[in-house]
């Protein structure tokens, strides 16, 4: 029986490892799992040491701001790792915490018998911001683990002979074959869809600004969020959506449901993506956070439809241009003009094609035991 660690920090990376830790069960692997992670990932029957999904932030200052919480979460899991020992260590993205911890992992054996596998499952964008950190993750890991198709090339370019495997989008096991209605189609009444992020700071800063667009947008708005603290929240932040149809989870429903969508940039957009949504993409952060962004990212886009396509496919808006206004004449755009519909669709069926069909999480299950044998 293999002793694997998982290491996830955030309410996707838990759907991910329990996605990976199932499909190695699958795969006839015997794992005796624990670690880091989520709620799911308990119920799966994975020994949850600290969960640490509940105490998920984005951004720089607010990561800065809560220092010394993640430096006290870090020292016990590192302790946790040299104590326990495990055959592999499976981080999934959540790279801020992540690979610090797998460089202190590295620091902490060298010399020992003890030389565990790294696996990194959701390759840090390192594409998009912090490129010198390439050198790190391919001395420190054993095996990346992508699910976007131009990774595997960026990393042959930037660290040659560093082992990547695209194993392909878990999207597209979560939500296969799906049929979709004609675009120049909608439904009577129109139906917006609202989904403000999945973390309180993200609530408090996208939702005022997406209930001030949606009354300016003949439609009828739907909020879906992930748990029903955020739900509380939401009532509590803004009274008057307590009268509004909040959901809790089924994502799935919202999106086939949805004729626009106004949507936090984050993995979400994929999902918008993915359902054919037409969506409109927003982020706010701090002014620090924001501006240290400018500094460091490399990339024109921050919605990852737009990434994969190298061009604003959802339109998108930061900061100060994310106001009510901007967001509503957008999404009436979608809902008044059909071509626009009809252009979108085509180019979101190009982006799914590439993400590279059902099997994702066997793939990845697949190479790690190729990697454990090796």
């Amino acid at each position: 029986m293999s002793k694997i660690m998982f290491m996830v920090g955030e309410t996707s990376g838990d759907t991910l490892a329990v996605e990976l830790f199932k499909a190695m069960q699958s795969e006839g692997m015997e794992v005796n799992a624990f670690g880091a992670g989520g709620p799911k990932m308990k119920e799966a029957g994975i020994d949850l040491k600290i969960d640490l999904s509940e105490h998920a932030v984005i951004g720089i200052w607010e990561a800065v701001r809560n220092y010394r919480k993640f430096k006290g979460f870090f020292d016990q899991l590192l302790s946790l790792a040299l104590k326990e020992k495990p055959e592999a260590i499976i981080c999934i993205d959540n790279p801020g915490f992540n690979l610090r911890f797998v460089r202190a992992i590295r620091k902490a054996t060298a010399g020992s018998d003890w030389d565990p596998k790294i696996i990194y499952y959701i390759s840090p964008q390192l594409w998009a911001w912090h490129s010198s950190r390439v050198r790190q993750i391919s001395d420190d890991v054993d095996l990346l683990l992508s699910i976007f198709p131009f990774e595997k090339a960026w990393y042959a370019k930037h660290a040659p002979g560093f082992p990547v495997d695209f194993v392909g989008h878990p999207l597209c096991d979560r939500y296969p074959d799906l049929e979709f209605s004609d675009p120049k189609i909608i439904h009577e009444p129109r139906r917006l869809l609202l989904l403000p992020g999945s973390r309180s700071k993200e609530l408090s800063r996208h939702l005022p600004v997406m209930v001030e667009a949606a009354k300016a947008v003949e439609a009828e708005p739907l909020i879906v969020l992930p748990n029903e603290s955020l739900a509380a929240q939401a009532r509590l932040l803004i009274p008057e959506v307590a009268d509004w149809d909040i959901q809790v989870g089924d994502m799935e429903k919202a999106l086939s449901r949805a004729d626009v969508a106004i949507a936090s940039s984050g993995t979400v957009t994929l999902e918008c993506a993915w359902f054919r949504v037409p969506t409109v993409v927003l982020y706010k952060t701090s002014w620090i956070t924001y501006l240290l962004g400018r500094l460091f990212i490399r990339v024109k886009h921050i919605a990852m439809p737009n990434v994969m396509a190298e061009r604003e496919v959802f339109p998108e808006f930061i900061q100060s241009a994310a106001t009510g206004e901007n967001l509503a004449r957008q999404a009436n755009n979608y809902l008044d003009e059909p071509h626009r519909r009809i252009e979108l669709r085509e180019q979101l069926d190009v982006i799914a094609d590439s993400l590279g069909g059902k099997g994702a999480a066997i793939r990845a299950a697949k190479s790690i035991n190729h990697l454990l044998d090796n």
